[in-house]
């Protein structure tokens, strides 16, 4: 089974609980909870923002990861990776 990820963050979405909600509550299969809930999104932020916002979680990716990826390697990724999403193709 191919990996969810959240198309805000890029979150693993790896149980329910992981997951955003809908306006109706149920759940959402695009974003995470972090990002979005009732139907809308939690944050009204750029990619650049989400990105920077996502930063301060860098030590647990690094922590559950082989790679050990400083902030400016981390943020190039993102800038590559983001746009690929859902929520930020757009923006292209």
């Amino acid at each position: 089974m191919e990996q969810k990820i959240c198309q805000s963050c890029g979150m693993p979405l790896n149980e329910s609980g992981d997951f955003g909600t809908n306006a109706d509550q149920s759940e959402n299969e695009d974003y995470c909870r972090y990002c979005f809930a009732d139907g809308k999104f939690t944050q009204d932020v750029t990619m650049d923002q989400m990105i920077e916002h996502c930063m301060q979680f860098l030590d647990d990716f690094n922590s559950d990861t082989d790679q050990q990826l400083t902030k400016e390697q981390a943020i190039a990724q993102m800038k590559e990776f983001y746009p690929t999403l859902k929520r930020w193709a757009k923006e292209l």
